[in-house]
Parts: C-alpha cells; sequence; structure tokens
C-alpha cells in the first residue's frame, strides 16, 4: 500500500525541512563511458562503489532530520496504475523525440509492448537506467534504446517546488528531457498538487531548479544563463502578475555561459540563513567572467512588471529590507575560490535557519564558516548517532566526497525540498 504523501508547500531557502525529494543514483551512472559522458553532461565518468559510499552518508543526515522520499519508489507504485504506465510508456517510447538511436515504427510498437509487459519495479527501473538495444555489437552505436537518465539524482533541476505548487522545469539538454515527465507523474499523482511549466506558456522557455530560489513568500531569486533563460523567467513574473494582488519580486543575476561549472545560481550563491548566505566572490565584485554580467529586480505590482538594474545581488535584497552577510565560499584567496567553486563549493543545502549540508572537500569554504560560528559536524557521526544536530543552534553537516562533486552539483543539487516549515 503506497505511503500517505505529505502536503506540498515550500515558502523560503531556510524554513526548517520536513520533507525532501531523492534519488539515490544506480546503474545508470555506470552506463556513461568516454564516449558518452560530454553528451551525458558530465565532464568525467564515476567510480560507482565511492558514489554509493558518498551518497549514504548524504542521505544519511537528511533521514535523521526529515522524511525523505525516493523517486523510484514513488515510481514503482504509480506504475501499478494502467494508465499511468500507459502515460509513461507512450511518452518515452513516441513522443520522447531525441531518443539515440531513431526507430521505425514497428519497432516502437514493439518497445512500447516489451515495457508495457514489464512488472512496476522493474519498469520503474528501466525508465531509470535505460533499455538496451538488443541489436547492439560494439562500441560504435549508442547501446540503448531508451537513454539512462543519468542525472536523475540531481532532483533539484527538473521540479522546484514554488510554494503550495510544483514547477515541472523544462529542460535546456534534450538528454535530460524525460526527467521531467517523472516528476510530472510523481507530483500529480502522488502528491496530488498543481503543476506549472514554462514550456506550456512559450515552447522557448527554460527553467531549471538550480536556478530558483525561494527566498520569502514574496521573492524568488533566478539565476539567468545556459539553463533557465529570459524566456522562463519572464513566465515567472507573467504567472504572478497574473496572479497576485500584493506586491510580489523576482531578483535576478545573470550568469556566465561557460565553463559548466556556473550552470546554475546555486553554484556561486546559495541561503545558509535567514541573513547569512555562501557566495562566490566575483559574483559580487562584476569581476572576471562576472564583469558586465547585470543583475535585475523584476517588481510585480497590481499586475504591472517592472525591471530594474540593481548593483549586485546584495543590493537587490537590500532595496526589499534584507540584509544579509555573505560568507566567501574559498576564503580570500582568488585562486582557492575558483578551485572550491569548481567543485560546488558554494552549493550548501539549508535544513533551516543556520543549519547547513555541503561538501567536506571544500576545506577552505568551511574554515569560513567555522569562523562564522557554525559547527562543523562529521556526516559520519550524525549518522551513527554519535552527534545529535538538534544540540546546535549554527551548524554546517559536511560529508566526504570525491566522485560526486565530479558529477558536476552538489548538497543543494541532489535535494528536492516538498514541504518547509514557513519562515520565521
Amino acid at each position: 500500500m503506497m505511503e500517505k504523501a505529505c502536503t506540498v508547500n515550500v515558502a523560503s531557502e531556510t524554513g526548517r525541512l520536513r520533507a525532501v525529494l531523492l534519488h539515490r543514483p544506480g546503474v545508470e551512472i555506470e552506463r556513461m563511458t568516454p564516449m558518452n559522458c560530454s553528451h551525458a553532461l558530465y565532464s568525467d565518468i564515476l567510480d560507482r562503489m565511492n558514489v554509493d559510499i558518498e551518497y549514504d552518508r548524504f542521505r544519511g543526515v537528511l533521514e535523521k532530520w526529515a522524511k525523505v522520499y525516493y523517486v523510484e519508489g514513488i515510481l514503482r507504485e504509480l506504475l501499478k496504475d494502467e494508465q499511468t504506465r500507459e502515460y509513461l510508456v507512450t511518452e518515452s517510447v513516441f513522443n520522447y523525440g531525441h531518443r539515440p538511436v531513431k526507430l521505425s515504427g514497428s519497432i516502437n510498437d514493439r518497445l512500447a509492448e516489451e515495457l508495457m509487459g514489464m512488472e512496476p519495479k522493474k519498469l520503474a527501473r528501466t525508465l531509470i537506467e535505460g533499455y538496451e538495444n538488443p541489436e547492439w555489437e560494439g562500441v560504435n552505436d549508442n547501446r540503448y534504446l531508451l537513454e539512462p537518465l543519468y542525472n536523475l539524482l540531481f532532483t533539484r533541476d527538473a521540479s522546484s517546488t514554488i510554494f503550495d505548487r510544483v514547477l515541472i522545469n523544462s529542460m535546456s539538454f534534450e538528454v535530460r528531457e524525460r526527467e521531467s515527465l517523472i516528476y510530472e507523474a510523481i507530483f500529480r499523482n502522488y502528491f496530488g498538487v498543481e503543476t506549472l511549466n514554462a514550456s506550456s506558456w512559450n515552447p522557448r522557455a527554460r527553467t531549471e531548479g538550480g536556478d530558483i530560489h525561494i527566498a520569502a513568500p514574496d521573492l524568488l531569486v533566478v539565476g539567468e544563463g545556459v539553463r533557465t533563460n529570459a524566456k522562463g523567467i519572464e513566465y515567472l513574473a507573467q504567472t504572478f502578475a497574473r496572479e497576485r494582488q500584493e506586491p510580489f519580486y523576482i531578483l535576478v543575476q545573470e550568469l556566465p555561459r561557460e565553463p559548466e561549472s556556473f550552470i546554475h545560481l546555486d553554484m556561486v550563491f546559495t541561503f545558509l540563513g535567514r541573513h547569512e548566505c555562501m557566495v562566490f566572490e566575483p559574483m559580487l565584485r562584476k569581476q572576471g567572467l562576472f564583469a558586465g554580467k547585470d543583475t535585475t529586480l523584476i517588481s510585480i505590482k497590481n499586475g504591472k512588471v517592472s525591471y530594474r538594474p540593481v548593483k549586485d545581488i546584495l543590493t537587490g535584497l537590500r532595496h526589499l529590507d534584507w540584509d544579509m552577510d555573505p560568507i566567501i565560499g574559498g576564503g580570500y584567496d582568488p585562486w582557492v575560490q575558483l578551485r572550491e567553486q569548481w567543485h560546488s563549493g558554494a552549493n550548501f543545502f539549508s535544513l533551516g535557519d543556520g543549519k547547513v549540508l555541503g561538501y567536506r572537500r571544500n576545506a577552505y569554504t568551511i574554515e569560513s564558516l567555522d569562523k562564522a560560528g557554525y559547527a562543523v559536524l562529521q556526516a559520519k557521526d550524525i549518522c551513527n548517532g554519535k552527534v545529535n544536530m538538534e544540540d546546535y543552534q549554527k551548524f554546517v553537516a559536511v560529508f566526504p566526497a570525491s566522485e560526486l562533486p565530479r558529477a558536476g552539483g552538489g548538497a543543494r543539487c541532489m535535494t528536492m525540498p516538498i514541504r518547509r516549515e514557513p519562515p520565521q
């Protein structure tokens, strides 16, 4: 029997976390090779054994703090319903137009029939891990008729809880498009929540969750770059202009288009607490790759949308009576800042006000948090029950990571909050 779902509501980045959606990476990440890892949006192939060890520390901390839902478990239950099975199989086989192996109609029919005949557990795994081409003979052709979802561990990206609804994100790369199908099914059919989608408003509109920060009930902070574009942000602005009577704001930071470590705003900026944030200093100073990158405050009042340039994110927040103390990722050595940003040094996930989770490998960033009054807690000690996070007013829980950072994301990327307590 399916476990009862919680109510979906997230109105801040730092309200106490009550429920989160995760996906433990599995066989799908072993289906990358040096030939296809770039297509899969990775810069290297990963060692599954070490990924398992690192991810288990990460999820172990979250399981000590909040209710954790897992994508595969929910999908397995949903696939017991014939209508849901038919929808996901049909969309994956017939309407996903960018499969790596182009199939004629009869082969498509046979693939759909094969998938529909699978029991729910096997079908759930196949939709995530991919379906192998039985006629594959060598390394030159793609091995999978249905491509593995290599990036599904980054549950943040393909869906975003925005208050009491979920934005099903319109992904910028074809290899990730099918992720949105799964999240659409999960949030509509399991959590029973209304969903939004920018691409239904404009086919060119793109949004991804790493760029969308739910700062407060009247404020989003959003990155605009290679993953979330101006049309996607316009969709958000028009949606709130149509629905909101009270003032609403969207603070937008333009991002570099390359290298890939700047794909989302949360790679250079995350909220740690109500009055503290982690930042990549060149973004604030508009230096290096951030020289000339705009910061814009969008104001929505009485159904009208206006745009105002501001100096930087912190200045924009101050215009809205938010005073934020920045903690500099990588400390104050520009060389170290670049190194630690590359491995998601700014990508922290807030469990609550002043209570965060991140990679242990970013030693200078962790040192900056320590100096700012954050107790440094080891994930191993938390998981083993030696340390109770509830005993600390401010803390950073750190978990070991050598393989996971090479996938291109951190703790915030791997978490999709479903429910938080209201901001204080």
